[in-house]
């Protein structure tokens, strides 16, 4: 049985057969599998838009069921062992979609799961996001093979997972961000032959078919925020900026994005700014995903 805790959980060739299907998925919905008898069961301790909303609306379109629960609408808020609550609903749903702080706790959970769990959002990976931007790149501009990918902000927890990308996928990666703002070292190390870290943003995204950022304080560091400004005021993505990317480079944001900090909101609104098909992919990437993992067949 696999999980999906982060990229590396998959093959590299199983990555790329979940973006086509998604493609797949989009052009023609009516391809979904079956998954009437089935339920997912999600658990969130962060706030979310879209990557609720893309797997409540993917197993509604494949004929499934979906269970929302928060921490505080269940016993894990009252002290309940993780490992004891895993145990008792992978007994009762088919698959689990866990979006939470710390990322030991995913792995926790599904040490003790008898069903597939999947990282929707961790503070050091987000790999539902990655997916869907693989797709909405390739859907642009087909495939990211060989490409240079520019990274400028917050090495978070986006960030990491574009590490982990640039290996499955087969692309380059320029990070750029503030000193003391890297991600993590050990990820860096491991992926030294395909990605790179800089300070100076135009250098970065010279020439890249790729630029892509996010909020400059996530989830968790709200209260960073004000000192944040400063030290990323440099690093905002902007027309300006972007000028200096290859002549066809697309625009991502996994938003929510905050307009006139790391990015500016006239580049929002242009047209290689794709940051509304990528929201939009999310629906069909987790769709996709959420077929391949319940193939599987489960743990006795």
């Amino acid at each position: 049985m696999r999980h999906f805790l982060t990229l590396n959980d998959l093959p590299p060739a199983d990555l790329e057969t979940i973006v086509r299907r998604a493609i797949a998925l989009k052009a023609e919905p009516g391809l979904a599998a079956d998954l009437r008898r089935k339920t997912l069961g999600l658990i969130f301790e962060k706030a979310s838009t879209r990557t609720r909303i893309a797997f409540e609306t993917a197993m509604a379109q494949m004929d499934g069921a979906s269970i929302f629960m928060t921490t505080g609408d269940s016993q894990l808020g009252r002290g309940e062992p993780i490992e004891d609550t895993a145990r008792v609903i992978s007994r009762m749903v088919d698959c689990v979609a866990i979006r939470t702080f710390d990322h030991a706790l995913l792995e926790r959970f599904a040490a003790h799961s008898r069903v597939p769990v999947i990282n929707a959002l961790s503070n050091d990976f987000h790999p539902c996001q990655l997916l869907a931007d693989i797709q909405t790149f390739v859907e642009h501009r087909g495939a990211i093979a060989g490409k240079t990918v520019a990274w400028i902000g917050d090495g978070n927890n986006v960030c990491q997972s574009y590490i982990n990308a640039a290996a499955a996928f087969d692309f380059r990666l320029r990070i750029c961000c503030p000193p003391g703002f890297e991600p993590g070292a050990d990820l860096l190390k491991a992926r030294g032959d395909r990605v790179s870290l800089s300070r100076e943003p135009a250098a970065a995204v010279r020439d890249a078919e790729l630029v892509v950022t996010d909020v400059w304080a996530s989830m968790g560091k709200e209260k960073e925020s004000t000192g944040r400004l400063e030290t990323f005021s440099g690093f905002q993505v902007n027309s300006e900026l972007l000028s200096g990317a290859a002549p066809d480079a697309l625009f991502m944001h996994c938003l929510p994005a905050h307009r006139g900090e790391e990015v500016s909101a006239e580049l929002l609104e242009r047209e290689d700014s794709v940051v509304w098909d990528e929201a939009e992919n999310r629906l069909h990437t987790q769709k996709a995903l959420i077929e391949y993992l319940l193939r599987q067949k489960p743990a006795p």
